[in-house]
């Protein structure tokens, strides 16, 4: 048991040990302020489902640094979109622009779901149409309501005693 301790304690300490530091900001804060606003604004393209201000892969460092690299030679927030929209793609941005190439990233859901609702409504009228209603006898409504009665009394009584 003591072994196990020392082993998980050896390598609890060998991960902090060769932990990576944080990568170091820019000089100036507005600089990083900059970087970080633009790039809360684009999609990691290693990850996909995270910013690149939140990514910690090797690619989205490089663009940060390449951001950065615009930022310094007094490129606009809407210049530096353009260099990277023109390299990577609209893909690159999380909202992309209503153009005729992204149309289906804007309109797809909706169609998807109008297809859902009249796949489920046409799926509801068949199965209502397919379920019979049948009408019971005399007999067979005098036989529910003894049961019915039966299941009533014995319950009062398992309530009373």
């Amino acid at each position: 048991m003591k072994a196990i301790f020392l082993i998980f304690a050896s390598m609890l300490f060998l991960q902090t040990a060769i932990a990576n530091d944080a990568a170091p900001l820019a000089d100036d804060p507005v600089t990083e302020q900059r970087l970080i606003t633009i790039s809360e604004e684009m999609r990691c393209l290693v990850c996909q489902n995270e910013s690149l201000a939140g990514s910690r892969s090797d690619l989205a460092n490089d663009l940060r640094r390449e951001i950065r690299t615009l930022i310094k030679e007094g490129k606009s927030d809407q210049q530096i979109r353009a260099f990277m929209v023109e390299r990577y793609g609209d893909f690159v941005l999380y909202r992309p622009p209503v153009k005729p190439i992204t149309w289906l990233l804007w309109i797809g859901p909706f169609v998807i779901l109008v297809i859902g609702i009249a796949f489920l409504l046409s799926y509801l009228r068949r199965r209502n149409t397919l379920v019979s209603s049948k009408i019971l006898s005399e007999e067979d409504n005098q036989k529910i309501d003894a049961l019915l009665n039966t299941l009533g009394k014995n319950q009062r009584d398992g309530m009373n005693g």
